[in-house]
């Protein structure tokens, strides 16, 4: 009799035993499949943060050579300028046609502007044809949308970074689901080994949601 009482005792206790492996399993399972899944992710972002990265300084080493480029353009526009005021303050006449006609293709609005603006007789004229809204300089306004796309795409490479990062921090997360997991399977005690692998459930399930949210890159 007493026997039977002990045996109908440890059934329960077997069966509970039994539930709790069964999830313990389920979770050792799919936390080494989300872990590969994770790992998988952040190694495909690194690649594109890396692609963006090398985006970025080509677009950098572009608007460099058009800032350049403008920087010139605009000191030879300077230069003739000041040869030709000071031919005209000489009253070289031919030197200053000379010079005039020579003026860079984008100047020559901005000047034929300035004149307008009769500089010499009305003292309310810009200076300059330099302070003219006509002058524009095209290479600088290319170096200026290439600095605009630059920091679009340094944008990009700072996103790519957060995402992988997010990735590899469920890498962690799944790793305390296998401490949680494998710890419960050594414990005697059985509230003590239930406490384990809810905990590691809990984890196993935020982690899970989380992953959900995140975008996925497929690029090769």
């Amino acid at each position: 009799m007493t026997s039977m009482v002990a045996a109908a005792e440890q059934e329960p206790a077997e069966n509970g035993r039994s539930w709790q492996e069964l999830l313990v399993t389920v979770l050792l399972v799919v936390a080494a499949l989300a872990t590969s899944w994770s790992s998988f992710q952040a190694t495909r972002w690194n690649g594109e943060q890396a692609a963006a990265a090398g985006r970025t300084n080509a677009i950098r080493i572009e608007a460099a050579r058009a800032d350049g480029l403008a920087r010139s353009q605009t000191q030879v526009d300077v230069a003739t300028f000041i040869a030709w005021a000071e031919a005209d303050r000489r009253g070289e006449d031919d030197l200053a046609q000379f010079l005039a006609e020579r003026f860079r293709e984008e100047f020559q609005p901005a000047y034929d502007a300035w004149i307008a603006t009769r500089p010499f007789s009305d003292p309310a004229a810009p200076s300059t044809p330099f302070a003219m809204p006509e002058y524009q300089v095209e290479s600088k306004n290319e170096a200026a949308r290439l600095d605009a796309e630059a920091e679009e795409s340094a944008a990009e490479v700072r996103t790519y970074i957060q995402r992988s990062s997010n990735y590899i921090l469920t890498v962690v997360l799944y790793a305390v689901v296998l401490f949680f997991a494998g710890m419960s399977t050594r414990l005697a005690s059985r509230r003590l080994r239930w406490v384990m692998t809810l905990a590691g459930a809990l984890t196993l399930l935020g982690a899970i949601a989380w992953v959900v949210s995140l975008p996925v890159s497929f690029a090769v």
